[in-house]
């Protein structure tokens, strides 16, 4: 066995069937075929066993927030998988659901037939509550290995309040973790065939009319939104390859001091393809450190403040967000699976000064107004057109973009409710439990009370748009996102 204990959890209670015609991965999170633990596991299984690999990708169109958006995005992944599947002589269903609960049964036949499946333990969205349904039904032994992060999840045995707790929880367990690192390539230890797949199995789960390279359909045939519209950045392993590969050898150097500045574009932009699982974090974090020639014993003390891995500069300011920040907030998830994105995960001090300010005196704007980036605020109606038009935001100004909005509304939780929907409907990083941690952090969860007291925040931290276009380089960006925002507001005085 390669892939830890630490990383593997059974979903039933159900055994293996050594008489089985093939091992099962079911791809749901992991979507990638590098550094996939998922697929390391599946593969050490079909070999044990003597069997063929069968590899289900499947694309549900009913999950929330369904768009064209979104699935274009998991399609170029799903095209870059079947194609380095196939060339590996792995036998692939690539599936995508032509209309609501098509796709019934579909798992259940392969399943039928399997040693066992494997598939991915993942926090976020619907992943964790589809696959224990799943693993319910399914007659045989279900593993989810856990591919999330450089901890795994079973490493934590609670949601940390603060990003310095869980740097101290990190500095203190992480190292022999990291003693594990996923297969680059886990494909090339596959030999074990193509499997024949049961008769009338194709006849049945065929692919959608007007599909592309006999199986990938066309997004207008889908019932799906077609009004959140699929953005410039392509999706897949392929394009997440070329996106680290230029943020290491363009970005990284600037990283510390030109990230937060909007013009000088030093974000890594991977933040899509690792909610996508299209690029591990794993490959992600061992770039970096094997490009600073770093070994353990670089590490510090500890104490929970930043810059503790003993890297440059550059390195630190990035991996404290890849590993910290990002992994705070899956874990958060992890242990908080039923409000972990709702208004109730936020602390008791920041809801306390929140509920005591309530009803304080603001300037109310409606969600169409926002949603179409129609607020007082030109660097947030910015903001909002680059959501809107590019899928992404840019990540300090996303923390002014919620503040705002808390701004704007009649009580918080509505604040918090209209981000989430914004976010996860044109974010290409939203329905992700770090995306879902950004959006409670604006109402003060992993923080600290600020002071002085002032009216709607209380005591949260406060923003302005006036500081941050002091702060920032924002030329540029808003000669690009501003144009064409219209002042037209639905605004009334409470």
């Amino acid at each position: 066995m390669t892939v830890p204990l630490t990383r593997i959890r059974a979903l039933n209670d159900a055994r293996l069937d050594p008489s089985g015609s093939w091992v099962l991965y079911w791809m749901v999170a992991s979507r990638r075929t590098r550094f996939n633990p998922s697929l390391e596991r599946a593969i050490e299984l079909a070999r044990a066993h003597g069997r063929p690999l069968v590899v289900l990708e499947a694309l549900r169109c009913g999950y929330r927030w369904a768009s064209d958006r979104h699935h274009r995005f998991v399609l170029d992944g799903m095209r870059d998988n079947r194609a380095a599947l196939e060339a590996a002589g792995v036998t692939v269903v690539s599936w995508v659901e032509p209309s609501p609960g098509a796709g019934s049964g579909l798992l259940e036949r392969l399943a039928s037939r399997a040693v066992c499946v494997v598939s991915d333990d993942w926090p976020g969205f619907f992943v964790p509550r589809m696959t224990a349904a799943a693993a319910a039904r399914l007659p045989v032994l279900v593993e989810a290995v856990d591919g999330t992060g450089i901890l795994p999840l079973s490493a934590t045995d609670r949601a940390f309040p603060t990003a310095a707790s869980f740097r101290r929880h990190l500095q203190k367990t992480v190292l022999p973790h990291l003693a594990w690192r996923p297969e680059a390539e886990p494909l090339h230890a596959y030999s074990g065939g193509r499997a024949t797949l049961p008769d009338g199995f194709l006849d049945r789960w065929a692919a959608p009319a007007g599909a592309e390279d006999g199986w990938m359909p066309a997004l207008a045939e889908l019932p799906i939104d077609h009004t959140v519209r699929p953005t410039g950045l392509p999706g897949g392993p392929i394009a997440a390859a070329r996106m680290l590969d230029g943020f290491l050898d363009e970005r990284l150097a600037r990283y510390p001091d030109d990230r937060k500045h909007p013009d000088d574009d030093a974000s890594s932009h991977l933040s899509p393809y690792l909610h996508y699982g299209h690029v591990s974090a794993h490959e992600v974090l061992w770039r970096v450190l094997d490009g600073a020639s770093w070994s353990p014993d670089r590490v510090g003390a500890v104490t929970g403040s930043r810059g503790w891995w003993g890297l440059p500069e550059d390195g630190e300011s990035y991996v404290d967000e890849l590993v910290t920040w990002r992994e705070l907030g899956h874990v958060f998830a992890h242990h908080r699976p039923h409000d972990y994105d709702q208004y109730g995960s936020i602390p008791d001090w920041a809801r306390q000064t929140l509920d005591e300010h309530a009803s304080d005196p603001r300037k109310l704007v409606s969600f169409a107004d926002l949603e179409a980036a129609r607020s007082p605020d030109p660097l947030w109606n910015a903001a909002q057109q680059q959501l809107r038009q590019s899928g992404l935001i840019h990540n300090y100004l996303r923390m002014l973009w919620g503040k705002k909005v808390l701004e704007w509304t009649k009580h918080p939780s509505i604040a918090f409710d209209w981000l989430t929907e914004l976010n996860n409907r044109y974010a290409l990083d939203g329905r992700d439990p770090n995306s879902a941690c950004g959006i409670a952090w604006v109402f003060g969860r992993h923080d600290r009370a600020w002071g002085p007291e002032r009216p709607i925040f209380g005591k949260v931290r406060y923003m302005t748009s006036d500081s941050t276009r002091k702060k920032l380089h924002l030329a540029g960006w808003l000669a690009r996102w501003g144009r064409g925002n219209t002042r037209r507001v639905s605004a009334e005085r409470a």
